[in-house]
């Protein structure tokens, strides 16, 4: 009886405000500290050791190397026996109670991201784990958070969040922080929450359509990537603003014609999409010593680098002579450590 009589008081005890507990626990190891040494001076010589023996007592450690000696000090020692270090387990369980319900949630999907500069993955698919994939190789500091219905987050990464919700609602969207997001890409999700295949392109399509109008009308900053299935559905979205959108079925098909006619070419295309081994595609700043594309081609050339583009224009090799634009987006074909080595050129020089 008296077992299960104190066990009720535990529990009860486990249940009161959190914020009372972990007050009264700090209030009890300070009084407790400046106390015992106030009842035994010479015992315990400082504060300081008064706090140590509490903390050894409390956390049931007792290296005995203080220990009060007068009755005084005795029974203040059997108080804290009976109630420090209950109170003590309950603070220690009320701690791994939120670790416990912290993982929950995270794992869930219920916790908000705070981050900033991450990258926004909308709908769970095989693409967007080849995604997810590739931005944690390219970058080795970006956030992912995705965003989908799963009951659980569908990867496990540091760098990886979930948000559980529907990404057509703007409540979802706040939870990932969307509005400080780098970019945002939706890839359709081909099953319904039912585990059902959806069959129809378009119907994935204008879902797609959907997620990406509610985006572009709560954060008109942001970077918006989109997957669709068919080119014929790309004019519906010809009223949202869209920067990128990415055909995967059709390039899979273009790729093995091009791969037919020439051997070789998807194990070159995969070599520059992919940062798992070769050298990449890396976009580079123009340097204020570049009058002319010819300068800067020979110099990244000495440097390891091939200059293959302005942006999306690939003919550098017809205008080799004419000059630089200040907002040039130049695209180098390097290995990874040249690209580094260009970097801290760079740096180098701005100093």
């Amino acid at each position: 009886m008296d077992h299960i009589f104190f066990s009720q008081i535990f529990g009860r005890l486990i249940k009161v405000n959190s914020k009372f507990i972990f007050l009264s626990a700090g209030l009890l190891i300070v009084f407790s500290s400046y106390f015992i040494y106030y009842l035994e001076p010479e015992t315990f010589e400082s504060p300081f050791n008064g706090f140590w023996w509490v903390m050894t007592t409390v956390t049931t450690v007792g290296f005995g190397d203080y220990s009060p000696v007068t009755v005084g000090g005795k029974l203040y020692a059997i108080f804290l026996y009976i109630i420090g270090i209950g109170l003590i387990s309950i603070v220690i369980s009320k701690i791994v109670d939120y670790f416990y319900i912290y993982n929950r949630k995270k794992e869930g999907g219920r916790l908000d991201f705070k981050g900033k500069g991450h990258i926004v993955i909308i709908d769970w698919s095989r693409n967007a784990g080849l995604a997810i994939q590739e931005i944690l190789h390219t970058d080795k500091h970006v956030d992912i958070v995705i965003v989908d219905q799963l009951e659980q987050a569908p990867i496990h990464h540091d760098r990886v969040h979930y948000v559980k919700g529907n990404p057509i609602h703007k409540e979802t969207l706040d939870q990932a922080n969307i509005k400080e997001a780098k970019a945002v890409f939706v890839f359709p999700n081909e099953l319904t929450r039912n585990g059902e295949f959806i069959h129809d392109p378009s119907y994935i399509d204008g879902k797609t359509l959907l997620i990406a109008t509610n985006i572009e009308r709560h954060y008109d900053s942001i970077y918006i990537i989109v997957e669709v299935k068919e080119r014929e559905n790309i004019h519906n979205f010809t009223h949202v603003r869209i920067d990128e959108f990415i055909l995967s079925s059709e390039m899979v098909a273009q790729l093995a014609v091009r791969s037919a006619f020439s051997p070789g070419t998807s194990r070159l295309v995969s070599q520059l999409l992919s940062k798992n081994y070769g050298d990449d595609l890396y976009e580079i700043s123009k340097r204020p010593e570049w009058n002319t594309y010819r300068e800067a081609f020979k110099e990244l050339l000495h440097e390891g680098a091939t200059l293959v583009s302005d942006g999306q224009d690939f003919h550098i090799n017809q205008k080799l002579d004419e000059k630089i634009g200040e907002e040039a987006r130049l695209f180098v074909i390097c290995s990874e450590k040249t690209y580094d080595q260009i970097n801290k050129r760079k740096k180098q020089k701005n100093r």
